[in-house]
């Protein structure tokens, strides 16, 4: 339930875990408390001059609800722009705190040990994407803008393309994006990706995260990249960069707040002429709070000159307080910061001040101002805004950034002392270099990072993304206006329907059948729906259906043999027709002693590549290596062959992970011709998805139906996006066949 009232349409919706504008209840009382954090801020500022709302979670689990409450919900909200979507208890449970928190969020920051590998997470985490989606589908206009973010909805994106085509979708993850080598550990990695995939534009805080995205799509899908972007199903993905900012005439405004200016003063009365180093984190294990603390001991144990002259004010926000995990991380934080103090307190003085707290604006700016020093070593940060709004806090006044590495805002703050959080001494080093820091060269490094930040600040950032996504909808565009939609297939019916004669040339792996090594012929036989369709169009004496494939006359045989179909095996270099089989006037043999030994060398050596041996082809597929490795092979061997076949009648060819060595008189665009000619068909079907294929495209009169199956460019007029819908089409014109 996602709305008690009629549902109205709007041109641009936001959709986030959490609204901004969080609801509890008191006593029976509902109580609304608006967010004045960066992203609402960031939010307020794009869809200018649309009927913009935002969607998410109230922030309260829908069994504490009644239906009066939803409905007052439902209408509070509406001040605010925002639309309610209520989720159960276990909903919560399943999709938040399971899949999202304890499968993603550790892992996606690096931290595979601590994610939970819980079979029971993923449901709920489909489940709560599919409310979203029907959501969000009651409130969009057909065109509407949508814009996901974050983690918790990375299914949301290719749901809601399959019920809105014509929106604009745009994807942003505000945590980071591991390697492949962390990816792939995650279950169900094909759907998040194909989840993600289904976005206009997919934006991250790094170009790190981008490349990390983009390579783990070639390894998992398989699919064709390019600077930018990802080529798939029919579509084109724009893959970009979006670091995002903060409010930064938020926090220069505050430093002018009297409550702000009362904390500075405390502060400097509390601490003196100590040096003071702060370290304010929402408490997680990513945020490396431990290592930072076991850092600074050493530096005291280092460095006893600075006992009672420098103090660590740290500051760590309560995070997910019922999970095991984060209780024990807490309950280690303290006992590390009680060993400390022991060790090194004087009378007058304790190294660390340690605060388990949630505290106000005013008094965060007021300790960002003051400080000398703001130590900022997460283990793994998708950006980390504390360093920044340190920066813009500080205003005129000197300090000192330390800043971790291995956090996206690094890359955009190269004036702070970087580190890495995993080297206790590499920090200690660090701390000694920012205390003996020049106040002049600590104004020039802050005067340089405010500029950058202030430029680029959080409502920059999200118009930058509506921007770009208006840009990534035009470039989809020109690659999605060939789509076999529900429409197109109703005419391409029509005039099935109204032909005379009618002519069927179908590739066979992947358009009939999803690819199969040809080492496992047993898994890409034909599916017994397959062949009843294909049968059942054969039937009808008007239709000629001709099956023309790379696979070789013996499976093609053994698969459709009892049907009356023509079957072209290797591109064309057999034929069967009338139950005969015939061959290609061409001797191969010549070829294959020559080039068979140096194929199966770099196979050899190339583990995941194997050599298939055909009467007139020779073809080495590599699908099981890794596209790095699979580059510097392919280069290298399709150089050979080609110094191999100068002068001579075969060429090499390059397909979907293959190539392929053979007569260059072999095409199945020339067959198709020539099967066209002796029919004279008034309705032509011809569906492929790879190289060979796209000779029968383009060697096809215009009125020809042509379809590409899959991703990629092509000379096709139409495109479909998979194996399972071309043999759906076929299954539609069959029965229009028996009617």
């Amino acid at each position: 339930m996602s709305d008690v009232h009629t549902s109205q349409k709007h041109e641009f919706i936001i959709v986030s875990n959490r609204l901004p504008v969080n609801v509890t209840k008191e006593n029976g009382v509902l109580e609304f408390h608006p967010s004045t954090g960066g992203l609402a801020t960031a939010m307020s500022s794009v869809g200018q001059g649309q009927d913009k709302v935002w969607m998410g979670w109230p922030g309260i689990a829908s069994d504490d609800l009644t239906v009066a409450d939803k409905r007052i919900i439902t209408h509070r909200l509406r001040k605010y722009d925002c639309v309610p979507v209520f989720l159960t208890k276990k909903q919560i449970t399943g999709y938040y705190d399971g899949y999202a928190n304890a499968t993603i969020w550790p892992l996606f920051h690096y931290f595979h040990n601590q994610a939970v590998y819980d079979t029971t997470f993923w449901e709920p985490y489909t489940e709560v994407n599919r409310i979203f989606q029907r959501a969000v589908v009651r409130r969009a206009s057909p065109n509407a803008t949508i814009w996901v973010h974050d983690y918790h909805f990375m299914l949301l994106p290719r749901m809601l393309r399959k019920e809105l085509p014509a929106s604009s979708i745009g994807f942003f993850l505000h945590i980071p994006f591991p390697s492949y080598e962390i990816f792939r550990l995650l279950p169900h990695r094909v759907d998040v990706l194909r989840g993600l995939l289904g976005a206009d534009l997919v934006g991250f805080h790094t170009y790190d995260y981008a490349r990390h995205f983009i390579s783990s799509v070639q390894h998992v899908l398989g699919y064709e990249t390019k600077l930018g972007s990802v080529i798939t199903n029919t579509r084109e993905i724009t893959v970009d960069v979006f670091p995002i900012g903060i409010d930064y005439q938020k926090f220069v405004s505050a430093l002018q707040n009297p409550t702000v200016k009362n904390e500075m003063q405390q502060l400097r009365e509390h601490y003196g002429k100590q040096k003071l180093v702060i370290s304010v984190d929402r408490l997680d294990y990513s945020k490396g709070i431990v290592n930072r603390l076991e850092a600074f001991d050493m530096f005291l144990e280092r460095h006893p000159n600075y006992i009672g002259k420098v103090s660590l004010a740290m500051v760590a926000v309560p995070s997910r307080i019922d999970v095991d995990a984060y209780k024990q991380l807490r309950d280690t934080i303290e006992l590390t910061v009680s060993r400390i103090n022991g060790k090194y307190a004087t009378m007058d003085w304790s190294p660390i001040s340690y605060q388990y707290k949630n505290l106000p604006f005013e008094q965060i700016v007021a300790l960002y101002a003051t400080a000398d020093i703001a130590l900022v070593t997460p283990l793994r940060d998708g950006m980390n805004l504390v360093a920044k709004e340190y920066v813009a806090a500080k205003g005129k006044r000197a300090g000192v950034l330390i800043l971790s590495e291995m956090a996206g805002a690094a890359n955009e703050l190269a004036e702070a002392i970087r580190v890495n959080p995993y080297d206790a001494a590499d920090i200690v080093g660090a701390l000694e270099r920012a205390l003996k820091m020049s106040a002049t060269q600590q104004k020039i490094n802050l005067k340089a990072m405010q500029g950058r930040i202030s430029r680029y600040s959080v409502t920059r950032w999200a118009n930058d993304f509506i921007e770009q996504l208006a840009h990534a909808k035009v470039n989809a565009a020109g690659t999605t206006r060939q789509n076999l939609n529900p429409p197109e297939q109703n005419k391409l019916l029509e005039a099935y329907t109204a032909a005379k004669t009618r002519l069927f040339l179908l590739d066979y792996d992947g358009t009939l059948k999803d690819y199969v090594p040809p080492t496992s012929k047993d898994r890409a036989r034909p599916a017994r729906s397959l062949v009843g369709r294909l049968s059942a169009l054969a039937a009808d004496p008007r239709n000629r259906v001709c099956i023309i494939s790379g696979r070789t006359r013996q499976v093609l045989q053994a698969w459709f043999g009892s049907l009356p179909l023509t079957l072209v095996a290797e591109h064309g270099a057999w034929i069967r027709h009338d139950g005969q089989w015939k061959k290609a006037d061409i001797d191969f043999d010549q070829y294959k002693k020559k080039l068979l030994p140096l194929m199966q060398s770099y196979a050899e050596r190339t583990p995941g590549t194997t050599v298939e041996e055909k009467d007139f082809a020779l073809v080495w597929h590599y699908r099981g290596v890794t596209p790095e490795l699979a580059y510097v092979r392919k280069v290298g061997l399709k150089h050979d062959l080609r110094v191999a076949l100068s002068g001579t009648d075969a060429d090499v060819f390059e397909g979907n992970k293959i190539l392929e060595v053979k007569p260059r008189s072999i095409s199945k665009g020339a067959l198709a011709s020539e099967i066209l000619t002796h029919t004279g068909a008034d309705f032509v079907l011809c569906a492929g998805d790879d190289y060979t294929d796209e000779d029968m495209f383009t060697a096809l009169p215009s009125s020809a139906w042509t379809i590409k199956v899959g991703p990629g460019a092509t000379q096709a007029r139409h495109h479909i996006e998979s194996v399972e819908d071309m043999v759906s089409l076929l299954g539609r014109l069959a029965r229009a066949t028996k009617s």
